[in-house]
């Protein structure tokens, strides 16, 4: 595959913000505030490889996914192995800080992971989990058509950015805005107010040369 493949955790950023994406995977770009503190300390136990069997469940973290022919690779936190007629069924359970989303970017990102393990294991997975770290609950994800396409259509879009090689323009919205790490870094309210980076580098040199 010539095409240059992505990170899985690049879906999540590009189903937030666009910007957000670019900033991170190809300006590389990265800022922490409390809620990726939270995130990072939280994935602390998955991120070490470890294999585990409790009633008859096989449990492997940090498990190295991809897939080659859509171009995407990662690391589950945990995918579970069921036992049944058929052999072990595999069943990919990620770890979040916090609540429910509103947004479906933690789905996308479990989905990205289970499509990797269908090409991987060459069987259909239809669900998986998402474990957050305040109700300390599981929420069972169904991999449905609807899923899958977004999944599909976040994997085109993130590759795009990646194509792209530049960083979009920036829009702001107060409540995705504030909660991102890199506001700092990003300046929403100038740079949308400004027009742009390119805008605001035009002027920056109309000024120099006046």
């Amino acid at each position: 595959m010539d095409e240059e493949i992505i990170p899985i955790s690049a879906l999540q950023h590009y189903l937030y913000c666009p910007r957000q994406c670019a900033l991170i995977h190809v300006e590389r770009l990265w800022a922490e505030n409390r809620q990726t503190a939270e995130g990072r300390l939280l994935h602390e136990r998955a991120d070490q490889a470890v294999i585990e069997r409790r009633h008859g469940v096989r449990t492997l973290t940090a498990m190295p996914l991809s897939h080659r022919e859509l171009g995407i690779f990662g690391v589950a936190d945990v995918v579970e192995f069921h036992a049944g007629a058929d052999g072990e069924r595999p069943y990919p359970v990620e770890y979040k800080r916090g609540r429910p989303k509103a947004h479906r970017a933690d789905e996308v990102q479990l989905c990205a992971q289970a499509l990797c393990l269908e090409a991987m294991f060459s069987r259909r997975i239809d669900e998986g989990a998402l474990f957050y770290g305040m109700p300390r609950r599981r929420y069972v994800i169904e991999f449905d058509d609807a899923l899958r396409s977004l999944t599909l259509a976040a994997i085109r879009g993130t590759r795009a950015i990646f194509a792209a090689g530049h960083t979009p323009s920036a829009t702001f919205e107060a409540k995705r805005c504030n909660a991102c790490s890199l506001r700092d870094l990003c300046q929403p309210r100038l740079f949308a107010r400004a027009g742009g980076v390119d805008a605001w580098l035009a002027r920056q040199l109309r000024c120099e040369n006046e």
